[in-house]
């Protein structure tokens, strides 16, 4: 896909204002300082995770957030999409499921097993583009956090 490109620090500028619109989007008390602080590092290089910008990178319309791991049941390297954020003006046209399986096929090439993501129960959209995207709800299972 053409229009999914690796973020780097001279990205920000047009990153930050998507990231700000997800938060407010999703309600998340988050201010640009903290954003700035969770997106910098991985902009620059942090191997915990990677951005990529969604559309033309002079003017993404979307970023996905990756963060990795290891994981003992799938056999190694795993990743979480963090984040994923498309345009309200640009949704349903196909881009963020392109984005995912790009995204997914370039992950497979490395040494990652395992693609998850979180989604809220009620966001029929969202499960929808997830299925398409090969994406299975684990039965038994929820996503639960601790935050420290």
């Amino acid at each position: 896909m053409k229009s999914l490109h690796l973020a780097s620090a001279e990205d920000a500028p047009k990153l930050l204002p998507l990231v700000a619109a997800l938060h407010l989007d999703q309600g998340f008390s988050t201010d640009a300082a903290h954003q700035e602080r969770a997106v910098m590092p991985l902009l620059q290089g942090s191997p915990h995770g990677a951005i990529w910008l969604i559309g033309p990178r002079r003017a993404p319309v979307g970023y996905i957030v990756v963060s990795f791991g290891w994981s003992v049941e799938y056999g190694g390297m795993d990743a979480i999409v963090d984040e994923l954020y498309v345009r309200p003006a640009v949704r349903g046209r196909g881009m963020a499921g392109e984005a995912i399986n790009a995204l997914g096929q370039a992950l497979k090439q490395s040494t990652i097993k395992a693609l998850h993501l979180e989604v809220d129960n009620s966001n029929e959209g969202a499960l929808r583009l997830y299925q398409r995207c090969g994406f299975k709800a684990r039965n038994g299972y929820m996503y639960m956090t601790r935050k420290l």
